[in-house]
């Protein structure tokens, strides 16, 4: 079973990739530290986490599919 806290190891390694190989595409994302809950408990689900580590997955195949040098 899949926890939140490997899902987020999977997006962090994701957006450090996004960010040191297409900084171009890293300026779209909303990935700021600022922006993440304080709160002790967020309703933060391991469903939630992975359709955004889906997402990002979707966001980089597509960027790669359609900048290919």
């Amino acid at each position: 079973m899949k926890t939140i806290q490997s899902i987020e190891d999977k997006i962090l390694k994701l957006t450090d990739t996004i960010e040191n190989d297409y900084p171009e595409l890293y300026a779209y994302l909303d990935e700021n530290p600022v922006t993440m809950p304080s709160l002790d408990h967020p309703n933060i689900t391991v469903a939630v986490m992975e359709d955004y580590l889906k997402s990002l997955q979707q966001i980089l195949k597509h960027h790669i599919e359609t900048h290919k040098k």
